[in-house]
């Protein structure tokens, strides 16, 4: 009896064993039990109560998406080369906006020559205007006595003859024996070199961007070098303007690099590129600080090692009147100024000033900026200038 008890014993286990191995396996793989196998969960957790177990398959996650390749960054698109209009004329279509600003010195002077007596009091207010529009004092004088003796040639006086005699008394005053032209022409198998100075805040920076597309537009090929090392701004202003027009821009990488070297960099630069012109542009400084004046006349020095300098421009805010003149003796003695570029003359600047700095320093004004757009630098032009003056 023992016996058999045993047997149905071991029979029994071997049953559950085989059992419980079947329940494992899946569908298709030789199972025994076919369709009531539990679903495999691949996952790890276990069927929950009420579950649907009788299919009999196993469920496979979905499978990983393609690793995505991250989109490469798009280059910043190249900005659209701007063709300027030549330089040619822009002084006469700008005549009317210099004109608003220049009219009043003008019809005051037409104002006070008409009148039918012209006695003592009436010349010390001639006088008196042409000191108030920053002509000076000793040429105020020399304008006034020279009206006042051909007032006595011609006697009677018409509207006309009066302001043709006020025209040509200006004009006079306003002309030089100098030539305005600026030299932008290749010469000796080397360009042109300009070093553009002055103090702060008088647009140095501004000009030689509008002086670099003037040029571009006169299809000239510019080199700009942006010795202003002190400014960080200065650099990539200069670097927007070049990017407009197509003019290379040479600059250091690094903050307060030597100034003279960027401009030795900037000439060298443009003679290997066989340009027309090389433009310096420099830092605004002081004329009271000895130091940066000698750094500037190192910078010309430096320039001269590599190849001459052609024009050395003296940029000067119109608005300040008489103390530009200041200013502008200094840089003359330091860096020999041989042309004047007067910034703001279509605001508040009264024109007397463009007489003033001529004779003060002996050079002419060659540029004037006449608006804040790109093309408002224009080739200064004294019969335009005097027109505008007494409209």
């Amino acid at each position: 009896m023992l016996e058999y008890i045993i047997i149905i014993v071991v029979v029994a286990v071997l049953l559950l064993g085989a059992g419980g191995t079947m329940l494992l396996r899946p569908r298709g793989m030789h199972g025994i039990r076919r369709g009531r196998a539990k679903e495999l969960d691949l996952t790890g957790s276990m069927p929950k109560a009420g579950d649907d177990t009788s299919a009999g398959t196993i469920t496979l996650p979905p499978p990983a998406p393609p690793e995505q390749r991250r989109p490469e960054p798009e280059a910043p698109p190249k900005p659209t080369l701007e063709k300027p209009p030549p330089s040619a004329g822009r002084m006469v279509r700008l005549r009317a906006r210099l004109a608003r600003s220049q009219s009043g010195f003008g019809n005051a002077l037409l104002s006070l020559l008409s009148r039918d007596r012209l006695d003592d009091d009436t010349w010390d207010e001639i006088e008196e205007v042409l000191i108030t529009a920053d002509v000076g004092v000793t040429p105020a004088r020399q304008i006034t006595a020279d009206l006042r003796t051909r007032v006595k040639v011609e006697g009677t006086r018409t509207p006309e003859e009066v302001r043709a005699m006020l025209r040509s008394e200006l004009l006079t005053q306003v002309e030089t024996e100098s030539s305005r032209s600026l030299r932008t022409q290749r010469h000796e198998g080397r360009p042109a070199v300009l070093l553009v100075v002055g103090v702060n805040g008088t647009g140095k920076t501004t000009t030689c961007g509008k002086l670099a597309r003037s040029l571009v537009g006169d299809g000239q090929t510019v080199v700009l070098g942006a010795a202003d090392t002190f400014r960080a701004a200065a650099a990539d202003q200069l670097q927007t303007w070049g990017e407009r027009v197509g003019a290379k821009v040479v600059r250091s990488d690094k903050e307060g690099a030597d100034p003279a070297s960027v401009a030795f960099d900037a000439v060298s630069a443009g003679i290997e590129q066989e340009a027309d012109v090389v433009l310096v542009d420099t830092a605004g400084r002081l004329h009271t600080k000895n130091d940066l004046m000698d750094e500037l006349g190192k910078v010309k020095r430096v320039i001269e090692k590599r190849t001459a300098v052609d024009e050395v421009l003296l940029v000067l805010d119109a608005t300040t009147g008489q103390n530009g003149l200041r200013q502008a003796r200094v840089f003359a003695e330091v860096v020999d100024v041989t042309g004047i570029v007067l910034t703001k003359l279509d605001g508040t600047a009264k024109g007397g000033i463009v007489i003033a700095v001529q004779r003060e320093l002996g050079v002419p004004v060659k540029l004037v900026g006449l608006g804040e757009g790109p093309d408002d630098l224009a080739p200064f032009d004294a019969p335009t200038f005097v027109d505008a003056i007494i409209g």
